[in-house]
């Protein structure tokens, strides 16, 4: 499977000098506990979404949802440092699976996670508190996460006591909740125009993606305004 080589030749100067096995190398370093093939396609993602027009982002969110919802599989990180900055606990929608999400969707009702590169947009005050918009950059894949009101917000169900009672956290309707404790940073850290990379071993989105196959089909990808909709539900 060939994928893009990462140029950083957009925004943030700082980040510009450095090649894509140094910022591998330096992430994966403060992150041992990613996979650094699941990190690769995060970055490559990141790429080719930047060649195609996105902002370059300042921090990169990652969440590996091969790894069962009992361990902390949400990684923040400054890519202009190089540094972890959060590592912690990640809902899967309740349809997806039970303590392991197996099935994802884009569809509006389906209750399911979907998976592949995101844009973090506006955060707002919605039915869950602090939350965060995200827009989906991968046609076919999570290009209805707006539409489908796929957001970050906190949940007293993303907590590890729920692993210690049940062995595993609640679950949503689709969202990537995180704990109540650390909503307010994440959202702060990613909102305004931040990526989030959601991965699964997906065969299909994994052959298909065009954000993983820059050079082959040249990066297609979901368009994003980031202006505001309102939504009143949100799960």
């Amino acid at each position: 499977m060939s994928v893009c080589a990462l140029t950083f030749s957009v925004s943030l100067p700082s980040v510009a000098a450095i090649s894509s096995d140094e910022l591998l190398s330096g992430l994966s370093e403060s992150a041992p506990n990613l996979d650094p093939r699941v990190l690769r396609y995060a970055l490559d993602a990141t790429s080719c979404a930047v060649r195609n027009g996105t902002a370059y982002p300042e921090r990169l969110a990652v969440i590996d949802f091969s790894l069962p919802s009992s361990e902390q599989r949400l990684w923040i990180f400054d890519l202009e440092k190089r540094q972890l900055l959060m590592r912690d606990l990640v809902a899967h929608g309740r349809n997806s699976g039970d303590r392991d999400a197996t099935a994802f969707s884009n569809v509006e009702g389906s209750h399911q996670s979907s998976i592949g590169l995101f844009r973090a947009a506006e955060s707002y005050r919605g039915k869950h508190g602090y939350s965060l918009r995200l827009d989906g950059l991968e046609p076919g894949f999570n290009d209805l996460a707006r539409q489908r009101a796929i957001v970050i917000h906190g949940a007293d169900y993303v907590d590890p006591s729920w692993v210690t009672t049940y062995g595993r956290i609640g679950r949503s309707q689709g969202c990537p909740a995180v704990r109540q404790e650390i909503i307010t940073e994440v959202v702060d850290s990613l909102k305004g125009g931040q990526l989030v990379f959601k991965y699964y071993p997906d065969q299909d989105w994994l052959a298909r993606s065009g954000l993983l196959h820059c050079g082959d089909k040249g990066g297609a990808m979901a368009g994003v305004t980031g202006e505001s909709a309102d939504h009143s539900r949100d799960s």
